[in-house]
This record gives C-alpha cells, structure tokens and sequence, in this order.
C-alpha cells in the first residue's frame, strides 16, 4: 500500500477524465482513443450503471491491492528453501505437486496475512468509494452508510450501530487469523 487510497482515486479519475473535443485530452483513456483517431467518451456514464460502477471500483481495488500482496507472496516464495524444493523433485514430484504440496503449506502463513488485509479492507473501504463516485449510484458501502448516519444527517444512534456491525463482521477474521498463528506456532 505505497499510495494512498484517496491518491489512487485521484489518479483513477484522472485516467477516466474526459473534455470536450475541441480541448486536448487529459484522462489517459481519452488520449488514447483520441491518438487512434476516435472521440473522446465520457466515462463516467458508467457512474450510472449499477453492476459497471461497482466493477470499475473492484479495478481500483485489485489495482491498490495487488502491490501489497505479490511483494508478501515474492518474498514468501523466495524463503522457501531451495534443498525442500529439490527434495521434492527427487522423490518424484510433478511440479504442480510441488506447487500444491511444498510451497502453499510453507507460505501458508503469507497467503492468511494477506487474505486477512484484503478482507478488513473491503470491508472497511470508504475512501476510493467515497472520492470515486460519493457513495451514490448504487455503490454504497457500509463505511459510507456510517458516515451518512453520522456525520451527514446527524443520526449517531445509527452511525454508531453500524460501526458496531463493522467491527463484528471483523471480528471473526481476526479470530480466524489468531487461531491459524497459534496453529503455526505449535509446529
């Protein structure tokens, strides 16, 4: 997570920017259709659309999660003993069995840190919803829903409800998390 969550929102709407056809075009999807010789297009109509806003938000997502996770995974990888690996391929494993049977058990650990980051985060996300498209459109969140309640029309009774619902549906990946450390540490 090397950028910030509002910062990649910024830069995502910048790729999506659109201007009119006489002005020279700023928004990285629109220089590109404009230099193969097409109109610019609003993309933002997708805002609109129920099942594309939510997938075009899902791409920021992916986008801002992927860094995170394949530095985790590429060292995890690289700590994977190179002796364990050739035992393996002496005692007749095919590559996928070693892939399957050595290297997911050994970074087992790096596959539960990096599902849990992902899954608080989706569940907690607010900022790329919020600064993308403000909640609308059929992209509220529960994060956004919090903040209408309690910051917006004032209702804390609700705004505090729902934060109270959050940190439930958070609780249990992280029991799950501490359970599957405790696990490992008994080996």
């Amino acid at each position: 997570m090397a950028i910030s969550f509002v910062g990649a929102s910024v830069i995502w709407n910048f790729i999506y920017e659109v201007r009119p056809v006489e002005l020279p075009q700023i928004g990285l999807l629109n220089a590109i259709l404009v230099g193969l010789g097409g109109d610019p297009k609003s993309w933002y109509a997708w805002v609109d659309i129920a099942p594309w806003n939510n997938l075009f938000l899902i791409v920021i997502v992916i986008w801002l999660q992927t860094g995170f996770a394949m530095v985790l995974f590429s060292a995890a990888l690289k700590g994977i003993p190179e002796e364990l690996l050739e035992a393996g391929r002496v005692d007749g494993a095919t590559e996928v069995q070693i892939f399957f049977r050595i290297m997911i058990p050994y970074i087992r650990g790096t596959i539960i840190t990096v599902w849990t980051t992902i899954v608080i985060f989706t569940l907690k996300i607010f900022d790329v919803v919020w600064v993308m498209t403000g909640g609308q459109f059929g992209t509220h969140v529960i994060a956004t829903q919090f903040y209408r309640q309690a910051f917006t029309a004032r209702n804390s009774g609700i705004g505090s409800a729902i934060a109270i619902i959050l940190l439930v549906a958070v609780i249990p990946v992280l029991i799950y998390n501490l359970r599957q450390f405790r696990e490992q540490e008994a080996f």
